[in-house]
């Protein structure tokens, strides 16, 4: 996984910040076309060929951190439109992620080369073990010809010297499904079709141009309206910032919201259902069941494991449940989920009761925008009147939401765990063995599990796409919050 620490992330965080620090002050229609300017000012250096070009493709992120696409990217339209726009519509529209073609390498197709580290030995096992007779030696060093090579990595296994090094497509390698090619010009294309949203490639790509498309103006727009806005922070957020118990809440309402709801309460309640959804399939004889937390992994089933469709839980999202409770509670609110994940952007489009999706970055940028710092909320005395339980708020780990499920169950004895942490190609590979097991192509086993857990993002969702604390930092926060979770118990 690329480190979250690197200048394309820190740079996504600063326009992020800047667009909202500029709307919170009413001038972002005005002030918006300045940002590339104060970014890449001149004199200073270049990470492309000149300042103008950078700032060109400075332009093309405010355009997506500002909601739009840009497969239809329109030079002579001024930022300022697009602000105006933005600020006039409902919220954006399909798709989530975008690619942003001059920010693009255009990395090569994924190849095998031959380092200076050659000593051209006697040996040349590279070479005699090459079954397309691809290498040859020339000048003293190997040389491999790009024309009869298959990328079969023998050559680097057999190198004794490790002289030849494996060159990746990293978007390319990170998407589990698929779904990510080349077009005639070598610029990568997203195939929405097949994709899951995952935000791996998002993730992966070094040079930032695997995009997704902003949400923050809108409910900053709607917030600055005076609407019931209302927060749902998933588990995975808790364990974004380093702060205290209710310390977040705080600061979602010093930030203008009028309610915050935990959506590990909705967790619980999925949990529940699950547990006993669970204990009818086995009572109906069924062999398998699966989460359904997880809207990548659904949307990868639906998509590509059709024959493991049927054993998916039909019991809905925490997300959903939450959004359930803050409708019930005021149906004029507008609810906006936040977490750390691009998947639930999309659940959220499909779902009337969730309005806005933020990802942790943006709500982390509108932090830093309106200078609030967690560590300096105030630690509030009063208890909540609903607090969720442990394993509630451990669904954002791997192997949380089985265990939730598990203490839920009345008679645990006879289930059979699986976890499948990370939807890497290894873990579409196991999808599609349960998928052929349950549609009798292939055997079933005594040990075969009959509770299975997915979660897209390797270690669960504080390891998604869009999140700003490394994982085993966060992985320690999520220990502080879990353990001021209530007891385990049925919610009903």
């Amino acid at each position: 996984m690329l480190n979250i620490n690197n200048n394309a992330a820190r740079l996504k965080r600063e326009l992020l910040m800047r667009i909202a620090r500029l709307q919170l002050d009413g001038k972002l229609v005005d002030g918006v076309a300045a940002i590339p300017h104060e970014l890449a000012p001149r004199g200073s250096a270049s990470v492309r060929c000149c300042i103008y070009h950078d700032r060109e493709i400075l332009r093309m992120r405010i355009i997506a951190r500002l909601g739009y696409g840009l497969e239809d990217y329109d030079e002579t339209k001024e930022l300022a439109d697009y602000a105006e726009e933005a600020l006039n519509r409902e919220k954006p529209t399909w798709p989530m992620l975008t690619v942003l073609d001059e920010a693009c390498n255009a990395c090569v197709h994924t190849q095998y080369m031959v380092t200076n580290a050659c000593q051209g030995c006697l040996a040349r096992p590279c070479m005699m073990n090459c079954v397309k007779k691809a290498i040859h030696i020339q000048a003293g060093r190997a040389h491999i010809d790009g024309e009869k090579c298959i990328n079969c990595g023998l050559c680097l296994q057999n190198c004794p010297y490790h002289a030849i090094i494996r060159i990746p497509v990293p978007c390319e390698e990170a998407c589990p499904v698929g779904a990510i090619s080349k077009d005639e010009q070598g610029k990568e294309r997203i195939d929405y079709h097949r994709c899951i949203f995952c935000g791996n490639c998002m993730k992966e790509c070094p040079f930032g141009a695997m995009m997704d498309k902003g949400q923050l103006v809108d409910v900053i727009k709607r917030l600055l309206a005076g609407e019931k806005v209302v927060a749902l922070y998933a588990p995975a957020v808790a364990a974004q910032f380093r702060a205290a118990p209710g310390q977040l809440e705080g600061a979602l309402l010093a930030a203008g919201f009028v309610r915050v709801w935990e959506v590990a309460i909705g967790a619980d309640i999925t949990a529940e259902h699950e547990a006993r959804e669970f204990e009818e399939r086995m009572e109906r004889g069924e062999s398998m069941m699966t989460t359904s937390c997880c809207p990548a992994y659904v949307r990868a089933v639906r998509r590509h494991v059709p024959e493991l469709a049927p054993c998916i839980s039909d019991t809905r999202t925490p997300m959903h449940y939450t959004a359930e409770l803050a409708k019930s509670a005021d149906p004029d609110c507008v609810t906006v989920f936040i977490g750390p994940c691009l998947a639930k952007r999309r659940e959220g489009m499909d779902d009337d009761l969730v309005d806005y999706v933020l990802s942790v970055e943006e709500i982390g940028a509108f932090f830093v925008a309106k200078n609030i710092e967690l560590t300096r909320i105030a630690i509030p005395t009063t208890v909540p009147d609903t607090i969720p339980t442990a394993s509630g708020r451990n669904f954002a780990r791997s192997g949380g939401v089985a265990e939730a499920v598990r203490v839920r169950l009345k008679e645990s004895e006879h289930l059979k765990i699986a976890l499948i942490n990370g939807l890497n190609r290894a873990g579409m590979k196991q999808l599609d063995k349960y998928g052929k097991i349950n549609a009798g192509s292939l055997p079933k086993t005594p040990d075969m599990p009959n509770l299975i857990e997915v979660m897209a993002c390797e270690g669960g969702c504080i390891g998604g796409p869009s999140v700003i604390t490394n994982p085993k930092v966060a992985a320690a926060q999520l220990d502080k919050y879990v353990a001021t979770g209530a007891a385990t118990k049925s919610d009903g």
